[in-house]
């Protein structure tokens, strides 16, 4: 019964929202490993239910336990179905059509493993700052991806989901993923000049690495979404075809707004420490880093993706500027997952992963034609 409950507890991640106390890693593992999870509470519940034939209201209870758990562990995999079925026509819709071979969702690539590592190299682009060079594999010259990394500004490094580099280098792009100075010692603006910086690194080295200097594409997760979205919607580079922003939080003073001091993330600690203040008294630094306040009829189209049980960074953020795009007349598009959270993407072939790729398999292919 123990272990049936246990599962059923790690399930019920994919409907709620995980409480702050409870270290949200977790909604990864029920997510997008659930599927492959579901085994164990099935065989549990098989053995209660048929190990004794006099039925016992224990093995009963443990039976119906375990069933609750395999459904609500399988369940993601049922909503990734229904929300592929509609999802090649809003991102046909939303940017245009595009020869995307692969579905959104299908149950074989669940099993479909890790990528292979795709080859690399590591450049200094800016001072000390660093980034890892993917070439595309089988195209020249290709489209780049320059990836922003998360961390909550004062945290993390390139390299972050690293199979989302290779999947997209095999996928026929060059990726730039970059690292970039972290608050408190850099706030902001320091982040989008060094966007900046990597755009012009990675043109200047665009013959050499056989890199379409007029296609270039920013992508960000979390904290990186943040910046790719405030940096590519302020630089007006016309050669920046897209923004992809996972889970990341476009208005800081929205964040700001409803930011407590106990939440996990400590939300208003971070945001002084990134921003040099509060909204009071570092007014411009919220407003030029949110995103949100920078669109115009000339911004970049977008796709957004984020989960809507997402803890971290309140899927609203996203919502939000979506409209804001929309009523810009910016081509754009919101993906909602409703049992994903942050880093939804980690395991590829997992139901969040595959929409994710599949969205932006055909954003980039759509918007870098």
């Amino acid at each position: 019964m123990t272990v049936a409950a246990l599962f059923a507890a790690l399930g019920l991640l994919t409907v709620f929202k995980i409480p702050d106390s409870v270290d949200w890693r977790l909604t990864i593992i029920a997510g997008q490993f659930g599927y492959l999870l579901a085994v164990v509470p099935l065989v549990v519940g098989l053995v209660a239910w048929f190990h004794s034939g006099t039925r016992r209201p224990l093995d009963v209870a443990t039976s119906v336990t375990a069933a609750a758990a395999v459904v609500l562990l399988l369940q993601p995999c049922v909503q990734a179905w229904a929300i592929g079925r509609r999802l090649p026509g809003r991102l046909e819709q939303a940017f245009g059509p595009a020869a995307v071979a692969a579905q959104p969702f299908t149950l074989g690539g669940l099993l479909s493993g890790w990528q292979q590592a795709a080859p690399k190299s590591t450049w200094a682009y800016s001072g000390p700052l660093k980034l890892d060079f993917y070439p595309a594999i089988g195209r020249s010259p290709a489209p780049c991806v320059v990836v922003i990394h998360g961390g909550g500004w004062d945290d993390g490094d390139r390299g972050q989901i690293a199979s989302f580099n290779d999947w997209l280098a095999r996928a026929g792009y060059c990726v730039a993923d970059i690292s970039y100075r972290l608050a408190p010692g850099a706030t902001w603006p320091a982040q989008r000049e060094d966007v900046a910086a990597a755009i012009s690194f990675v043109k200047a080295h665009a013959a050499a690495w056989n890199v379409d200097p007029a296609r270039l594409v920013v992508f960000g997760r979390s904290a990186g979404g943040q910046i790719a979205e405030a940096s590519a919607y302020a630089l007006h580079d016309p050669s920046v075809r897209g923004v992809i922003a996972l889970y990341a939080p476009a208005d800081m003073n929205f964040a700001w707004k409803w930011g407590r001091e106990d939440d996990a993330l400590k939300s208003p600690e971070l945001l002084r420490r990134f921003l040099g203040g509060t909204p009071a008294t570092a007014g411009p630094a919220y407003d030029s880093a949110s995103g949100i306040l920078l669109v115009n009829a000339g911004s970049p189209p977008t796709l957004l993706v984020h989960g809507t049980i997402d803890t971290l960074v309140w899927n609203r953020q996203s919502e939000r500027l979506a409209a804001t795009l929309s009523a810009a007349g910016v081509p754009n598009l919101l993906v909602e997952m409703p049992w994903a959270t942050h880093a939804l993407e980690f395991n590829l072939g997992s139901p969040s992963g595959q929409l994710t790729t599949y969205s932006v398999s055909w954003f980039l292919a759509a918007v870098c034609r």
